[in-house]
């Protein structure tokens, strides 16, 4: 399998942490790809039109993405290690999975927005507002995270997490939140979490 890859991606390093847990990431052949909102990769548009990463090229030559369906395609694989089985665990999977990459989608957004030249003060507010927001709720569910069996939905949350520190340093998000701060510290304690680490590259 081909995994279109950039080391700074938080969807990406979601994909890879599962494929380490999971014991696939031998089968994955990780290819440096470049993205940009702002210039679409002619060449990665030819296996997903939406020019994003990840993209995983199955040898078969079928082509899934994003991450979340990746992420299930994986777990698939090695007989849904990650999946609860029974229902209302895998809703509570489904819902941290969506809370974790919609924190990613808005955190990615934050971080281009911060980069213009006149950054929009409204846009700025309404993104912080929602960081907080996810910050107080991730402190309240901290002690079933810990609690439940771990999943996707554990993975997508931590990696929200970490890019949030990783891109976001001067803010110290742990203060204030120290149920999901002491969460997060047994997340990145975990084998997948280390060797996956954000390089950046730029």
């Amino acid at each position: 399998m081909k995994l279109h890859w950039s080391p700074r991606s938080p969807q990406v390093r979601k994909v890879l942490i599962v494929a380490h847990e999971l014991a696939l990431v031998d089968r994955i052949k990780c290819v440096r790809t470049v993205v940009d909102p702002l210039l679409p990769n002619a060449q990665l548009m030819m296996e997903n039109p939406l020019s994003k990463i990840p993209t995983l090229v199955l040898d078969d030559g079928r082509v899934i993405y994003d991450s979340a369906v990746i992420c299930e395609y994986l777990d698939s694989l090695a007989g849904w290690q990650l999946t609860p089985s029974l229902f209302e665990e895998r809703l509570a999977m489904r819902r941290r999975q969506s809370l974790g990459d919609g924190f990613i989608e808005f955190l990615l957004l934050l971080r281009n927005e911060l980069r213009r030249s006149h950054p929009s003060s409204q846009l700025v507010g309404a993104f912080e507002t929602k960081r907080r927001a996810v910050l107080a709720a991730l402190d309240n569910e901290a002690h079933d995270l810990f609690a439940s069996q771990y999943s996707i939905g554990h993975v997508a949350i931590g990696s929200a997490l970490s890019y949030l520190e990783f891109r976001f340093k001067e803010r110290d998000w742990r203060a204030g939140h120290p149920y999901i701060a002491r969460w997060h510290e047994k997340f990145c304690a975990r084998a997948s979490v280390r060797a996956t680490e954000f390089v950046d590259d730029e």
